[in-house]
């Protein structure tokens, strides 16, 4: 009876809350408030510089932006051609793309293995870190339990809150090499102790680099082919960075500006990345397209996928939202730079996994996802696949649960993030603090005496 008075008691709280909190939509056209700190235009509100990554999505003519072809750079250099230099020579790339993102440089071939000599030794999780901070509170979502890991490893550091660069640095390489622990350590423990199946412990492994140990670590035999390992690596590799003003680096740099520590820093981060409007959505593109596949029998029919994508934005299919997971971006237009590197992989790991058909079925979804969006919403908006819409059709061919889609993400961006907290240090200055207007109206106090019940 007691928990049944509290949540009727919740529920109006709630009823009152969504009244008071919902704000005249018109004040902020009045107010010339930036909404989503974006310009009306859908360009970003400039708000800091950066070195660490480029996001480009079109070209200003006589003060005319021009769609264009999406492009990404680190540190200056195409996305694209990293992964076609590393790729090419049989290389990994995710180590020496984290190297390039913290220090602005590429590696030599010395450099590259002392770095990767570092994130071995550094890999392994501090004595009784497992048992103690993972498998004694497992989590029901992995980006939870990754959070709370982070912000643990604050009371095994002998000088968490120094800022001085030498020792940030040191506290960067060691999240970078044990984010992929990490998130393993966390999915075993909701495997076993909330899904109540098997549980499997694999050390990381010396030899091992990022995307061999995550393989080795999530799978029950610890084994993978060359080519899983390489595709996952070019994964980490394309989520590593995304300039400044994506949320989850947004939120590292904010926090950092306050002089907090990189614990507490990269935690929030992963807090933000969490979101399905951020990196969880990844996991809503995949469900959309299993849902897809079950509705529709036939992968080759034009017509009925069509049908089924008319459908979803007139939110009468999937979850109803009218929303098609992974089409469209805040950012590109004609396409994803990372979407044309995914799909070239994905069609190498689409034939030796003999997924052909599905991975046929993602191509002409692709296709007509903008088509149909134009024809339904009567919308000249330029809409394309964002990296989500791939990610989950590579991972599910790796045989990797929904559950770690997002925290792979995150294993991938902690090098980035790492890379703006350090230049946040270094150039920022100052703390951010944006401004917010008041628009409630302001009111005398009244004694408790004369009170009206809101409830």
């Amino acid at each position: 009876m007691e928990s049944e008075q509290n949540l009727q008691l919740i529920n109006k709280l709630a009823d009152v809350a969504k009244v008071k909190s919902h704000i005249n939509t018109e004040l902020y056209s009045k107010y010339n408030v930036k909404r989503g700190l974006r310009n009306n235009d859908g360009t970003g509100v400039l708000v800091g510089l950066t070195e660490v990554g480029e996001v480009m999505s079109y070209i200003v003519d006589d003060a005319d932006r021009i769609p264009v072809e999406g492009k990404l750079f680190y540190q200056g250099y195409e996305v694209k051609d990293l992964v076609n230099g590393f790729f090419s020579k049989g290389r990994y790339g995710y180590e020496e793309t984290a190297f390039l993102l913290l220090t602005g440089e590429l590696p030599t071939e010395s450099e590259l293995k002392e770095f990767n000599s570092l994130l071995q030794s550094v890999r392994p999780l501090p004595e009784g870190f497992t048992e103690d901070m993972i498998m004694k509170a497992p989590s029901p979502d992995v980006m939870n339990k990754l959070a709370r890991s982070v912000l643990a490893l604050y009371s095994y550091d002998d000088n968490p809150d120094s800022t001085d660069i030498a020792n940030v640095v040191r506290q960067c390489t060691e999240l970078i090499a044990r984010f992929p622990v990490l998130i393993s350590y966390g999915y075993m423990a909701r495997r076993h102790y909330i899904e109540h199946r098997d549980l499997y412990i694999h050390a990381p492994v010396a030899e091992f680099n990022t995307a061999q140990n995550i393989l080795h670590m999530i799978r029950p035999d610890g084994k993978f082919t060359e080519l899983e390992a390489r595709i996952l690596d070019v994964m980490l590799v394309l989520h590593a960075e995304h300039g400044g003003g994506n949320n989850s680096t947004f939120v590292t740099h904010a926090v950092s500006s306050t002089g907090s520590d990189t614990y507490s820093v990269i935690a929030s981060a992963v807090g933000s990345l969490k979101g399905p409007q951020h990196g969880g959505a990844s996991n809503k593109a995949f469900a959309m397209m299993k849902d897809l596949r079950e509705h529709v029998s036939d992968w080759t029919d034009e017509k009925a996928i069509r049908q089924y994508l008319t459908d979803i934005i007139n939110k009468k299919a999937f979850d109803k939202s009218g929303l098609i997971y992974g089409i469209g971006h805040a950012v590109y237009t004609l396409s994803d730079p990372r979407t044309v590197v995914i799909r070239k992989y994905a069609e190498l790991l689409a034939k030796e996994k003999g997924n052909m058909d599905l991975y046929n079925l993602y191509l002409l979804v692709e296709k007509l996802a903008p088509e149909v969006f134009h024809e339904v919403k009567n919308s000249d908006k330029l809409v394309c696949a964002n990296v989500d819409f791939f990610a989950g059709l590579v991972y599910s061919m790796l045989g990797i649960p929904t559950e770690l889609y997002t925290p792979l993400f995150a294993c991938g961006r902690i090098a980035g993030w790492s890379a703006h907290r350090i230049e946040e240090l270094v150039s920022g200055g100052r703390i951010m603090r944006p401004a917010f207007k008041c628009v409630n109206k302001r009111r005398p106090y009244v004694p408790s005496e004369d009170r009206t019940d809101i409830i």
